[in-house]
């Protein structure tokens, strides 16, 4: 009997490790990675296994420091930084679509914190919107899809990739318009 019972919970603990080893594995792909020497250090970490807690899963979130200065971003800063990052991004979107002879059907229109860009067939239509609740702007992209930007440091980071939202745009809008020169980096909180 002791040894059905002994036989079981290795079999149990064989089962929970093989199913860590997927799940590490999956989350790995994803860009989370486990860590059983840091415990204390990390925020947002969840704990998974049988008789262990010292694996902890952590987003790669850029470093302490950005994170704190995102974390102390009060909601009145906040709240500037995004009414000037869209409302340069509406003008100059604005400005892009007016002097465009290759966009039939393109439209650009702002009202209470969504900034819908229609760029026409084939191309889509971007938005661009604040999440108060969250302190971030959200991006959907017919090109790269949906993208979350936090404020850290003076720009909107995608803290997935490290990529900025205006160098995001960077690279697709000038895919689509052609016939300018386009430069999002020297908007406002674009560099």
């Amino acid at each position: 009997m002791q040894t059905h019972r002994i036989i079981s919970h290795l079999r149990f603990c064989s089962n929970v490790w093989r199913s860590a080893a997927a799940s590490s594995a999956a989350n790995c792909a994803r860009g989370i990675t486990y860590n059983p020497a840091a415990r204390e250090n990390w925020t947002q970490s969840t704990y998974f296994s049988h008789h262990r807690r010292d694996y902890q899963c952590r987003r790669f979130h850029g470093n302490q420091k950005e994170d704190d200065a995102e974390i102390h971003l009060d909601t009145a800063t906040y709240e500037r930084v995004c009414s000037e990052t869209l409302d340069a991004l509406c003008d100059y979107f604005e400005e892009l679509t007016e002097n465009a002879n290759d966009l039939k059907g393109s439209d650009v229109s702002y009202g209470d914190g969504v900034l819908t860009v229609n760029l026409g067939q084939p191309h889509g239509t971007y938005v661009i919107n604040r999440q108060t609740p969250n302190k971030q702007i959200w991006l959907s992209s017919p090109t790269s899809g949906p993208k979350r930007f936090d404020f850290v440091g003076s720009k909107w980071i995608y803290k997935h990739s490290g990529e900025t939202l205006h160098s995001l745009l960077q690279l697709e809008i000038p895919n689509i318009i052609k016939s300018q020169s386009i430069d999002f980096i020297q908007l406002p909180y674009g560099s």
